[in-house]
């Protein structure tokens, strides 16, 4: 690869470590456990909110989750509109939607119920809702110039960690393309941790939200950008996963498993809000995009190749990672090799496959060429990938 190339790189990641240590270093108040749910409902009355803007999606709207929550809310004296217009990977269009209803409603508070989609449709609702400008001028890092609407997060799956990152994507509605919105200002005010939310999660879901958690852990952990705070959260979320993810997928009633997961996904949420991903987002961006792959699928397929990619610079970080899980081995090389045979063996646990059935031969470079283009100055990736090596990566994920 180029030196120029490479120095660029580095200069871009240099500004991104830079502004990164600049930013306020802030958790949401978060309640966790069984019927945690309750006391954000409580809390949220508390400090004064008198209707809400629930967004959500219409599946969590028939099984009866949101009516679950409204009711609370309703006993708490908080009234409430519903929109559960979200869909995976929301658009524009989602996010004008549902400021109108916001809007239109008089409401004075956000809360979202759900996964990533309904979270990160909420952040940019309510960025929205106290700024005069259209959604394309808030894109981007910093752009988030008035404090947005009050918005609190109940996660329904354990994998996203949105209810403690400072990022929202949302997508063009023709052609999909990802755009990001960076700011400490889009982290809610409070979330809610509740396992019992999330007992009902078909295992296919549990599973791949499981992995886009251990993603952003093992993603975060590998960036040139980790700091020690950032590295305990990202230990702490692999951790979690290992020991509960495949329990979780199994007996989808097990709380305590449920519960574990949800903090891994938080903890990973923490550690990559602070550091960035790598090539293995960049990749299922332009899967999501490119065939609707669900994100958390994507990123499970992507990463032991990505892995094995990078072993060779980052075998010392994937030796680490081996040590917290409990693998053995003689060196640093052996150690990071076994790591990645465990997140293969943990996919096969789950029924995932490391191969994507969408991808087209015809569709290779484009992705690629895609993937490498949004990395580039975002991501601090441990070794740079070239066109050639991204396209041979890709050819190995089809069937």
């Amino acid at each position: 690869m180029p030196e120029l190339k490479k120095l660029i790189h580095s200069i871009a990641i240099a500004i991104f470590k830079l502004t990164t240590k600049l930013l306020p270093d802030r958790i949401p108040l978060t309640f966790v456990g069984t019927d945690s749910f309750r006391q954000l409902c409580r809390s949220i009355a508390q400090i004064g909110v008198k209707k809400v803007l629930i967004v959500t999606d219409a599946g969590l709207v028939q099984i009866g989750l949101v009516a679950k929550v409204s009711e609370v809310l309703k006993d708490c004296g908080v009234e409430w509109t519903i929109y559960d217009g979200v869909e995976p990977d929301p658009t524009f269009d989602h996010v004008s939607q549902g400021l109108s209803l916001y809007r239109s409603e008089s409401c004075d508070g956000i809360l979202a119920v759900g996964g990533g989609s309904p979270m990160d449709a909420a952040k940019v609702i309510a960025a929205g809702a106290t700024s005069a400008k259209p959604f394309a001028r808030l894109e981007g890092l910093l752009k988030v110039r008035q404090a947005p609407a009050p918005w609190f997060a109940i996660p329904t799956t354990a994998g996203t960690g949105s209810e403690v990152t400072i990022a929202a994507v949302i997508s063009e509605p023709d052609t999909h393309t990802k755009k990001f919105f960076i700011d400490p200002k889009l982290l809610p005010s409070m979330a809610a941790l509740d396992p019992a939310l999330m007992s009902g999660l078909p295992p296919q879901i549990t599973a791949a939200t499981g992995m886009d958690a251990l993603t952003h852990a093992v993603e975060s952990y590998l960036a040139s950008t980790s700091t020690k705070q950032s590295e305990s959260f990202a230990i702490a979320a692999v951790k979690l996963v290992f020991s509960n993810l495949q329990r979780a997928y199994s007996e989808g009633s097990d709380l305590e498993a449920r519960n574990a997961m949800a903090l891994g996904s938080f903890y990973a949420g923490a550690a990559f809000t602070r550091t960035g991903v790598g090539y293995v987002h960049a990749i299922a961006h332009a899967f999501g995009a490119y065939y609707r792959t669900p994100h958390g699928l994507a990123n499970a397929i992507v990463l032991p190749h990505v892995l094995e990619y990078s072993r060779d610079p980052a075998r010392k970080r994937l030796a680490s990672l081996a040590d917290a899980i409990g693998i053995e081995g003689s060196s640093d090389y052996e150690k990071a090799s076994k790591f990645i045979d465990a997140v293969r063996e943990l996919m096969r646990s789950l029924d995932i496959p490391d191969k994507l059935d969408a991808l087209k031969s015809s569709d290779i470079a484009p992705i690629a060429t895609q993937a490498l283009k949004e990395a580039f100055s975002n991501y601090p990736v441990p070794r740079l990938m070239t066109q050639e090596e991204c396209e041979s990566l890709l050819r190995r994920i089809m069937t």
